[in-house]
């Protein structure tokens, strides 16, 4: 089971969270009542829709994580999988985001879509590379 089906399986379990196609065409997407939260792309890679005032509180963790991709403008977040820990992270994000889409008001004009091709992902560097 790779990252990406585990941290799915994990999140569909949430009674918050229901699953279906992602609307960006790629891959499979959790969403609340109100918006998708998570669409899982790759066996790797997730973008999570943070909103602009969320992003803005955490950008300094954000941007210190070398699992999370920013996109300037981009309410969305892209998170890759490399290990249990990112995991982790990607299920406190969907928390953050699930209370940030409840606490903001109705927008009148959907977000843009999601990350998915305005983002590339390098490995990181492991132990020992050089």
């Amino acid at each position: 089971m790779t990252l990406a089906q585990r941290a799915f399986e994990r999140l569909q379990a949430w009674p918050d969270l229901s699953a279906g196609p992602a609307s960006c065409g790629t891959g499979r997407a959790l969403r609340s009542v109100r918006d998708e939260i998570v669409h899982f792309h790759s066996d790797r890679d997730v973008d999570l829709h943070l909103t602009h005032r969320a992003i803005q509180r955490f950008q300094y963790d954000l941007g210190g994580s070398t699992a999370i991709r920013l996109v300037p403008g981009s309410r969305w977040v892209t998170v890759h999988l490399d290990c249990d820990a990112d995991v982790d992270l990607l299920l406190s994000l969907v928390s953050i985001a699930l209370k940030a889409h409840q606490s903001r008001p109705a927008a009148a004009n959907p977000p843009a879509g999601c990350n998915f091709h305005r983002v590339t992902v390098l490995p990181r560097a492991t132990a020992g590379d050089t």
